[in-house]
């Protein structure tokens, strides 16, 4: 039960950061949260959206999961480690803080799944 909650956190965060990257990328929302300036945003607007997009084939992996119960527990453990691998990557590359607000949730969904709880 925890881990399909904390599942549905990541799915959440995820569907927000495909919003962000999609959507609001290039609107004051989107520049604050990633820090961009407007010329920046307007010229990577299509990188964003592609990026954005993943982060919708994440979400939609989660979700099956979730639906599929407890014969999905493959396809989430694929998909959170996909997250988890993401966000370690983020880190290295782009910002620290993505660790914490990508990586970390996916990990403890995770440790949750495997733990049987």
């Amino acid at each position: 039960m925890l881990a399909n909650i904390l599942i549905g956190v990541v799915a959440v965060l995820h569907l927000y950061f495909m919003y962000l990257e999609m959507v609001a990328w290039d609107q004051p929302l989107g520049r604050k949260t990633f820090g961009t300036s407007a010329e920046f945003a307007t010229a990577s607007k299509a990188l964003a959206a592609n990026q954005g997009l993943y982060n919708g084939f994440l979400v939609a992996g989660l979700v099956w999961g979730l639906y599929l119960g407890d014969a999905g527990f493959a396809v989430k453990v694929f998909f959170l480690l996909c997250v988890v691998v993401a966000g370690v990557f983020g880190a290295a590359t782009v910002s620290r803080r993505i660790l914490y607000v990508q990586a970390l949730p996916a990990a403890l969904a995770l440790l949750a799944l495997w733990a049987g709880l």
